[in-house]
């Protein structure tokens, strides 16, 4: 079961090394995998599933924020007619890389969550 608390931290920490440190962001979905995992609490199982759930919701909402940017940034430059038309190329030529990034980030990030919540000990 997802902690919903560590999800979102995850979530929102996994945005910031999108927006802000993407020349690191291997390593930096490592350190925000192992939190999550630690945070949740709930043992190997339970930090991959929480950290692999932040990782996917990071993915999507970045994506989703990368394809508004295209969009308002060709509306700007061309006319609105340009802002559906780089809307529609670019939510089709990237549906593969999005895909591409959600796996790496739940993989990513579901290793390092698992040996985050190794680390704690579920209670009974």
């Amino acid at each position: 079961m997802a902690k919903m608390s560590s999800v979102l931290i995850g979530f929102l920490l996994t945005l910031v090394v999108y927006l802000f440190f993407g020349r690191y962001e291997f390593w930096g979905l490592l350190i925000v995998g192992f939190i999550v995992g630690y945070i949740a609490h709930e043992g190997i199982f339970g930090g991959m599933w929480n950290a692999a759930l932040a990782g996917a919701f990071g993915t999507i909402v970045a994506s989703i924020l990368f394809i508004l940017l295209v969009t308002v940034g060709g509306t700007a430059l061309m006319g609105p007619l340009g802002g559906l038309t780089g809307f529609t190329i670019s939510g089709v030529s990237s549906l593969f890389v999005i895909i591409y990034n959600i796996i790496k980030y739940m993989i990513t990030m579901g290793i390092t969550g698992a040996l985050g919540g190794a680390l704690t000990k579920q209670k009974s």
